[in-house]
């Protein structure tokens, strides 16, 4: 998420009772928070937030539903942002049920406007400390498929060609710069077509 000033955040809030979510609307506003805008229902959470990009996303309910939870997954897999929830439900299976759904902070109790900012700057702290960890283990998990096959295909290499494994690897190396595609895209490739040819 890059980094913009408090007053350029844009908030989506989802709430279904008018009254609170007009109180969290004049709360957000004080703290200097821009309401992106405000609907009564999470059923179209991922369209919404598609079209109207906001940067953090509030929900205010009395309960996290399965549909909202659900919801909530999908976005984090296809449109990441930190998550607010404030609820009056305490349960702690629904707790963490909401936070494996990629809630970043989960609020019990009546919305206070003296902690509103503190919650969403923890919030945001925390979805972006989550976001590096997903980056690192993706980036982790790819370069150890990239391994596999680069020691797949100097394998191929070594059998069908009688090389050596150095020298294998240089002429992966050489034939994936002469290619301009990365090693792990050719072991891949190179991978394939001695499969078919089995």
């Amino acid at each position: 998420m890059e980094k913009k000033l408090q007053q350029e955040m844009r908030v989506l809030l989802v709430d279904e009772t008018f009254e609170r979510a007009a109180m969290l609307k004049q709360a957000l506003q004080a703290a200097g928070w821009r309401i992106a805008a405000h609907v009564s229902s999470s059923a179209d959470l991922p369209g919404l937030v598609a079209a109207l990009q906001p940067d953090v996303i509030i929900l205010d309910n009395e309960s996290p539903d399965r549909d909202t939870l659900e919801h909530l997954c999908v976005l984090g897999r296809d449109l990441p942002r930190p998550v607010v929830m404030f609820t009056h439900d305490n349960d702690s299976e629904k707790m963490r049920a909401a936070i494996r759904a990629g809630v970043s902070a989960y609020v019990v109790g009546a919305v206070q406007q003296e902690r509103l900012h503190s919650i969403m700057e923890v919030a945001i702290a925390r979805f972006e400390a989550f976001q590096v960890m997903r980056r690192n283990l993706e980036k982790a998990e790819t370069q150890l498929a990239d391994r596999k096959d680069i020691d797949r295909a100097k394998g191929i290499l070594m059998r069908q060609r009688g090389w050596s494994e150095g020298e294998a690897y240089q002429a992966l190396r050489k034939m994936a710069m002469d290619k301009g595609i990365k090693l792990g895209d050719l072991a891949r490739q190179l991978v394939a077509m001695a499969e078919l040819l089995v």
